[in-house]
């Protein structure tokens, strides 16, 4: 017969072991799964925004239904977390491509409905858009950044689902633009830029490019609102490489010797232009007391997609320019600049389970296994107020952006 106090330590252990051994968590638990484009990707977290475990595979749309099954067990045996220990399953409904969203989706809901487990709809930008409470406490309400290969978008966020969208791509993305304009100019063929994606290479070269020798015009200058546009840029880029290919005598295709100037002035104007949205984005909330008097605070989210174009470190996720250039707006205006590490930038299961966490806490779409959930490949974030933004034509005072490379 064990002693008292012996007996009341090994009550005590057997209490305790569910939560020490195993790093079985005691607090709620989520699993969050992210298959919006061509990336498969499963995070478990507790609710304190410790990851358990995650798994992550980049794969065409033909290999999705093959890895979601495989990525979604390996977060779990990585987590020690069996499903039955599972509070809610997140998972990203919108927006995205139709097919990758869907086979998600077709996956959760089986699980849910398999296990009994809720399920809480993500907002694939929701979810980038909080990914810094996950690494700080940022209090709401906070102005977001958002500039990726595929999406731009200016919005405050005033609560977990409270959103107000101030200014969204009207075309092409900024990443999207520095990679066709690498492309055009043939810089896979430079011999310090064969191993970068098409943003790195031209953020390389642009460090010794004289950007005055291309003076692009910002677009929409004469546009006083917060939206982007960016394919007004590319087509004059593309038509000074035209001018310049016939003044060398070169075929499309063959480097320009002028290749770094043009490389510095389209990183510059491209700067510029969210530069210049974003200081338009800031007046505009402080007129209307959109944001906190005390330390404000602007999020930068520099998604970067991982696909055969681009790398991890690639594109808008790693300018160094872009986002000194960010930062000069920033001081100017008094706002406080955050910028997640470039790992919680791509699209991963980590930011879905972390906007899973933050809807559990306020109990915010929670869904029982049973209900019928439709994805959407196109959704805005939040309440559109861009026509507000339009209608208060504000006029910028003059910011002198200045950097040394």
């Amino acid at each position: 017969m064990f002693p008292t106090k012996v007996k009341r330590l090994l009550q005590l252990r057997h209490t305790l072991w569910g939560c020490a051994s195993l790093k079985a968590p005691c607090s709620r638990v989520v699993l969050g799964i992210e298959t919006s484009c061509d990336d498969t990707g499963a995070a478990v977290m507790d609710e304190t925004g410790k990851i358990l475990g995650e798994s992550l595979h980049s794969q065409k749309e033909v290999h999705l239904r093959e890895n979601i099954e495989r990525v979604v067990q390996e977060a779990l045996e990585r987590s020690h977390v069996a499903p039955s220990r599972l509070s809610a399953v997140a998972t990203t409904v919108k927006p995205g491509l139709g097919l990758s969203l869907g086979i998600g989706l077709d996956f959760s809901r089986r699980f849910v409905r398999q296990h009994n487990k809720p399920f809480i709809p993500i907002h694939h930008m929701e979810a980038h858009a909080l990914t810094v409470r996950m690494l700080q406490p940022v209090p709401f309400p906070f102005l977001v950044l958002l500039v990726s290969g595929g999406h731009s978008l200016l919005a405050v966020a005033r609560g977990v689902d409270d959103f107000l969208l101030l200014g969204h791509s009207l075309d092409e993305a900024p990443g999207d633009t520095m990679d066709k304009v690498a492309r055009r100019l043939s810089l896979i063929k430079h011999p310090q830029c064969s191993t970068l994606s098409g943003g790195q290479a031209l953020e390389l070269l642009a460090k010794d490019g004289d950007r005055s020798r291309f003076p692009f015009r910002t677009p929409m200058g004469k546009t006083y609102d917060c939206c982007f546009s960016f394919a007004g840029l590319r087509n004059q880029v593309n038509m000074a490489i035209m001018k310049k290919e016939a003044e060398e005598g070169i075929e499309q295709g063959t480097l320009l010797s002028c290749v770094k100037d043009i490389a510095a002035a389209t990183q510059h104007t491209v700067a510029s232009h969210l530069a210049k949205r974003t200081h338009r984005a800031i007046v505009f909330c402080k007129e209307n007391g959109m944001l906190p008097s005390s330390n404000p605070t602007l999020g930068i989210y520099e998604v970067n997609t991982v696909n055969s174009v681009q790398v991890l470190s690639g594109g808008v996720a790693s300018n160094e320019y872009i986002r000194k250039t960010l930062s000069i707006i920033t001081e100017t205006t008094g706002l406080h600049l955050l910028c997640p590490p470039a790992k919680f930038c791509t699209d991963n299961g980590v930011m879905i389970a972390w906007n899973g966490v933050e809807r559990l806490r306020e109990g915010k779409g929670i869904l029982p296994p049973n209900v019928d959930v439709c994805y959407e490949p196109k959704a805005l974030l939040g309440v559109d107020m861009s026509a507000e933004v339009r209608a208060a034509a504000i006029r910028l005072p003059s910011v002198r952006i200045k950097i040394h490379n």
